[in-house]
């Protein structure tokens, strides 16, 4: 057995997972988000801006010295779309391994995808992964997958809250090349859904987890997200206030999926990319007393 830390550095939110891995199987020792916003502002002008930049680094120096206390002993930092995006992405990535030590990586949207299927885990093979990010979503069959541009973030700074601008964005970006009979829904658009349908007073993981939300639950709570004022919106129970600015779009976008691929039911997992990414930091070579650090970089 082996602890280590998995770091996801996310368009809308950076979040940090420290697990046990032995087996090919990651235990949760502990598990963290932080909506930080990286991509503010990244669809428009291809850069990382100086204050989301900011946000997520004082995020990532409360992860490092969190996961060094809990005794991880490798840690890999993903990175995504926002990142991909800018044309200062690598720069920012490489100023994260050079400050805090961790190892680093930047996914194509292919290597995302593969990721966060191997952080689900076994799945059969008429099952569709939908993962709504801030900046991009991944469909992904245990065959296929494909990437597509459409995330909370990057549709709320397009459209606002306008579910129809939305929808009409998203329909024609859905591939043809899908038809799966059964969906598990990952990132936090679909459990905070599923928290809400729940109608949980406070976040609870382990009763999101593998709850199932029919085609009429994503539509009422779209309803009832975009119905609402955003100051009413930010304090509805077991919703992240911070997440309440870009739901209605990830809704939007979850509701068009089910409704292309004729899927009655979404279940709700809270494994993911983050479990994908521990089991790659698993199999890191172990770290070498002394080694010199990468080359400075600068960013920004």
């Amino acid at each position: 057995m082996i602890r280590v830390a998995a770091v996801d550095i996310g368009t809308n939110t950076t979040r940090m997972l420290v697990a046990d891995v032995e087996g090919g199987r990651a235990e949760e020792v502990v598990r963290r988000q932080r909506i930080t916003r990286l991509g503010e502002g990244v669809d428009a002008r291809r850069r990382l801006l100086p204050l989301p930049i900011a946000r997520v680094r004082n995020v990532l120096g409360e992860y490092r010295r969190e996961l060094e206390s809990l005794g991880a002993r490798r840690t890999l930092a993903v990175a995504t779309s926002a990142v991909r995006d800018a044309e200062n992405g690598e720069a920012f990535l490489g100023e994260v391994e050079w400050s805090y030590g961790f190892a680093t990586r930047l996914l194509s949207g292919a290597q995302e995808a593969a990721m966060t299927l191997r952080g689900v885990g076994e799945v059969e093979a008429n099952a569709l992964v939908l993962d709504v990010g801030g900046g991009s979503t991944e469909l992904i069959m245990r065959d296929r997958s494909v990437s597509i541009d459409i995330g909370s973030v990057r549709l709320t700074e397009r459209f606002g809250e306008d579910v129809d601008a939305i929808a009409a964005h998203v329909r024609p970006l859905l591939s043809e090349d899908f038809a799966p009979t059964r969906a598990i829904g990952v990132a936090a658009t679909i459990t905070s859904l599923a928290a809400l349908d729940l109608g949980l007073t406070e976040y609870d993981a382990g009763l999101v987890h593998a709850h199932v939300l029919t085609a009429e639950a994503v539509d009422e709570q779209l309803r009832r997200l975009a119905s609402l004022p955003l100051e009413e919106r930010r304090l509805l129970p077991a919703l992240d206030p911070d997440r309440a600015p870009v739901i209605v779009a990830g809704a939007t976008i979850v509701r068009e999926i089910m409704r292309r691929y004729a899927l009655d039911t979404v279940q709700a997992s809270e494994r993911d990319l983050l479990d994908g990414a521990a089991l790659a930091a698993a199999e890191l070579p172990e770290p070498v007393e002394g080694d010199a650090p990468p080359p400075a970089y600068t960013c920004c």
